[in-house]
């Protein structure tokens, strides 16, 4: 996975002024990789078989980017904590087809959603007037939920959720700061879910 973020912040009075800011504030949204390849329209229809054969399908899936928020205070140079919230949707149809193929009925509005909380951990190894590099962890919850049911009949189930930053790189100049992030999500409640890209977020200093 990887995340890219254009961030913006306060203006720092001299080159190392940014290792003071002691809130960061990063919001944005990243593309839904891993569920688009594992959520999608199916392959292969049924078409030799009688008309009266029924088979459902589900069909027109749209994968909603994750949406995201996260705030880190610097409690040193090197290290900043604090937490993370995370929502995407992936929406599709139900559709009833004959043996021929043809379109019988459909069935709209069916979904689901991943909703992530975690406290998160950044861990800054590199410091330079314009860049900084960086690897990040964060565990939490993953909360999932929408029209279907699982196999005991539940609508929401809550599981576990890890965040992995492998790399990340901060490339700052005066009040804006530009980073990209290399890493990806696993949420236990649904399958595993990578944040592909992640453009646009926002830095707010002390």
């Amino acid at each position: 996975m990887a995340l890219l973020a254009i961030a913006m912040g306060a203006g720092a009075e001299n080159k190392w002024a940014y290792l003071n800011m002691r809130h960061e504030v990063r919001v944005g949204w990243g593309d839904q990789l891993f569920e688009s390849l594992m959520w999608h329209n199916p392959l292969y229809r049924v078409r030799t078989m009688p008309a009266s054969y029924r088979q459902l399908y589900h069909e027109d899936y749209h994968h909603d980017q994750h949406i995201w928020a996260e705030y880190q205070y610097r409690h040193k140079g090197w290290f900043s904590f604090g937490g993370m919230a995370d929502i995407s949707f992936v929406h599709w149809d139900d559709v009833m087809r004959n043996g021929l193929g043809e379109e019988l009925a459909r069935d709209k509005g069916h979904y689901f959603y991943n909703l992530v909380i975690m406290p998160t951990i950044r861990f800054t190894y590199y410091h330079h007037e314009y860049v900084n590099l960086y690897s990040g962890l964060g565990v939490g919850m993953d909360i999932n939920g929408g029209t279907e049911r699982d196999s005991r009949g539940r609508r929401t189930v809550v599981g576990g959720a890890v965040n992995l930053t492998v790399f990340g790189i901060s490339a700052n100049y005066n009040r804006w700061f530009w980073t990209v992030d290399f890493g990806g999500m696993i949420e236990n409640a649904q399958p595993p879910s990578l944040m592909a890209l992640a453009p646009k977020s926002l830095y707010a200093g002390q």
